[in-house]
């Protein structure tokens, strides 16, 4: 039998839907970062770095580019005769077929591909968190504990801890109680959605919660194992850690990249972040093009202005066209004259000359304010803008729109123009 110690488990499979048009035709995980890179390259990275070389990537939600994507795993160092790097799709059994209904029951569907490596430590992580972490270091402090469990934890502000899974901890870090997202959090510790199991307790619970409706760590695996007097320990973690669940939180991790000192620092040496190139040519800058603290992927071609924003590979900036404040993902256009200021503008855009975004005052989105309640222009993937149109704060646009969608050739802000198709 095949022997690792252990193998990592990477859920990939949300729809990130608070990420509005950005996730209509692809999972967060594959979602463009940082201009060269996406979102699902963090995590991946982190496993070759830290000596993890057996991954399952569950899959679920459109998984046709993250799949493209991954291949079987080149850039990481992942294309192993054994262990390297599996996409775990749900499939249809004897029984009937399954959708994965959470995270720990996607992790219980793949129980067969966890025995083939008879692991000792199962570690699972979430494919849509922009973060540098050793697992070595964190697999050390669990055995060191002879923990059952092992969660990765940050502080975070307390105003901010309702939206976690909270622990409650003794002097010895041993948690002592967990809450998943309580309204009137007792601690500030946050658990970052990464676990490490010691193998026969993980088997154990999710066997014994194998019938539970939509089984998830923080709702039922992590309370029973508790319940049932488990080790387990946070792993207190101060580095960087985003998860960009929301365009807010998305938009300021692209952001925080371009500080003059940047807080996640993607050029460090000694812990690279892979990810799959494209054969491509290198960017050109014409004489007349202006460029201020931005980063700009290969193969972009500038003429206009970039101020203080993140340019995906194979984008094109025309003359006269000015992008602020902004992200501009891979094979976009920006037409000349164009004026673009704190958008966010997904992959394969074109954006018609002289159109303006991100006019005006902000309002409150009337198509979907939990996930629009940003100043920002979001643009879907595969869009069009047409020429001299001004499109407002807050705003979303997905599909091929023609000058008749912008009455008085204005979207204002708050407002959306969603063709079909291009539903969320």
């Amino acid at each position: 039998m095949i022997k690792k110690e252990m193998i990592a488990m990477l859920l990939a499979g949300g729809q990130g839907s608070r990420l509005g048009v950005l996730t209509q035709k692809v999972a967060k995980p594959a979602v463009s970062f940082g201009g060269k890179y996406r979102i699902i390259d963090f995590p991946l990275s982190n496993c070759i770095n830290s000596g993890v070389d057996t991954v399952g990537v569950l899959t679920q939600y459109q998984p046709l580019r993250l799949n493209t994507h991954i291949g079987i795993g080149i850039p990481w160092d992942l294309d192993r005769n054994v262990g390297g790097v599996t996409i775990l799709p749900p499939y249809e059994k004897s029984k009937g077929s399954d959708w994965y209904t959470g995270t720990a029951n996607a992790i219980f569907q793949n129980l067969e591909y966890m025995e083939t490596y008879n692991p000792d430590y199962v570690l699972i992580l979430s494919g849509d968190h922009i973060y540098k972490m050793d697992y070595e270091v964190m697999l050390e402090y669990h055995k060191a504990n002879n923990a059952d469990v092992t969660i990765a934890a940050m502080p975070v502000p307390i105003e901010e801890a309702s939206r976690f899974g909270i622990v409650i901890t003794d002097e010895h870090n041993r948690i002592t109680e967990f809450e998943e997202k309580p309204a009137n959090p007792r601690s500030n510790l946050a658990s970052m959605g990464i676990y490490i199991f010691s193998w026969p307790a993980l088997k154990e619970a999710l066997l014994a919660l194998s019938e539970e409706p939509g089984c998830d760590f923080g709702k039922h695996v992590i309370p029973y194992c508790h319940g049932k007097g488990e080790r387990i320990f946070a792993y207190e973690y101060n580095g960087y850690w985003k998860d960009v669940g929301t365009l807010g939180s998305y938009w300021e991790a692209n952001m925080e990249l371009i500080d003059i000192i940047p807080e996640f620092n993607l050029y460090e040496e000694y812990w690279k972040i892979y990810t799959r190139s494209d054969i491509i040519p290198p960017q050109y800058i014409a004489p007349e093009a202006v460029i201020e603290r931005s980063i700009i992927g290969e193969g972009t071609e500038i003429y206009g202005e970039v101020h203080n924003s993140v340019i995906g590979a194979g984008v094109t900036i025309e003359a006269g066209a000015v992008v602020r404040d902004s992200i501009v993902m891979r094979n976009s256009v920006i037409g000349a004259g164009a004026k673009v200021d704190k958008a966010i503008v997904a992959e394969d855009t074109a954006i018609g000359a002289g159109a303006e975004l991100g006019v005006g005052e902000y309002a409150p989105s009337t198509y979907d304010p939990k996930v629009y309640q940003f100043d920002l222009v979001t643009i879907g993937e595969h869009s069009v803008i047409p020429e001299n149109v001004k499109i407002g704060k807050n705003t979303a646009i997905s599909g091929v729109t023609v000058l008749e969608d912008y009455p008085d050739g204005l979207l204002a802000s708050g407002d959306s123009i969603i063709k079909a198709g291009g539903m969320r």
